[in-house]
């Protein structure tokens, strides 16, 4: 299939997993320089904590509406406003369109707290897969344009660098929700050039990682991307980075999205969300 088709056929597999769950105090779709944002808040708290959340989907599927449950589910058991962002897929846009964007809808964000409702300085990001690399490396070019360094990030068995490492040969195959031709297509999708994925905006795995928001990690034990991800903890544990990193056994990738059935998945949101709770909180203490 093309890529049109393929998002088609994603958004329809994906109905069914985004209905039910938490019901929220206002939901509302915004647009921000022609993109589609959906802001989710549980109560009516203001100012609220708020966290960024960026789909997966290999730069290339998947949208704000594919994983709604998901970010209503952080939003109620958190307790935080979740903003999702419909960013430029790839292979029509290229790095660094995407990321770019992820930025400045950070720095809106910011911006525009006191009308969205939110708390400037309790903002983090998340994201799973192709999301949760866009969070860190929009976090890198936050910390090298001198912005304030946000109040965390949430990063769902992310996609780190391209590299592969002994877990593409344990979990790649049909059995497993991502495989090795899939992720490479993404990679390509993504960049223009093969050189491109040293660059450690496209794999934050070999950025200098200093000086980052507090992380957490969350790890499926049979994904491919597993090796990346307990890389990625231990060089930001290494760089002084606040890191929490907790491997689910016997998950899968995107295992996440499978909160209304998987009680697995539902003990990790709440792990997250307790976490989330933990450092939202410590940002509010400062003196």
């Amino acid at each position: 299939m093309d890529h049109v088709a393929r998002r088609a056929v994603a958004e329809r597999v994906r109905e069914r997993w985004r209905r039910g769950g938490p019901e929220m105090a206002e939901t509302r779709d915004m647009s921000w320089h022609g993109l589609r944002l959906r802001l989710h808040r549980p109560t009516s708290d203001r100012p609220a904590p708020a966290m960024l959340y960026i789909h997966g989907g290999g730069w290339t599927l998947f949208s704000v509406d594919t994983h709604d449950r998901l970010m209503r589910e952080y939003a109620a058991r958190a307790g935080i406003v979740v903003i999702g962002i419909d960013y430029s897929l790839s292979p029509e846009s290229k790095f660094p369109v995407a990321l770019e964007e992820i930025a400045g809808a950070l720095d809106w964000m910011e911006e525009k707290a006191e009308s969205l409702g939110i708390d400037p300085d309790r903002i983090l990001v998340g994201g799973d897969s192709a999301g949760a690399n866009l969070a860190v490396s929009a976090c890198l070019l936050r910390r090298d344009r001198h912005r304030a360094r946000l109040a965390g990030m949430v990063l769902n068995y992310g996609a780190f660098a391209a590299e592969p490492t002994e877990s593409y040969d344990a979990f790649d195959g049909p059995p497993f929700s991502l495989e090795v031709p899939e992720m490479d297509q993404f990679w390509s999708n993504y960049v223009d050039r093969p050189e491109d994925l040293a660059n450690p905006l496209v794999a934050p795995l070999h950025a200098e990682l200093h000086d980052l928001p507090p992380a957490f990690l969350a790890i499926a034990e049979c994904d491919i991307l597993a090796g990346c991800n307990h890389a990625m903890a231990r060089k930001l544990a290494a760089a002084g980075v606040p890191t929490a990193a907790a491997t689910y056994a016997g998950a899968t990738h995107s295992f996440l999205e499978a909160m209304s059935i998987s009680p697995l998945a539902s003990r990790a949101l709440d792990d997250q969300a307790a976490w989330i709770a933990r450092v939202a909180a410590d940002r509010d203490d400062r003196p």
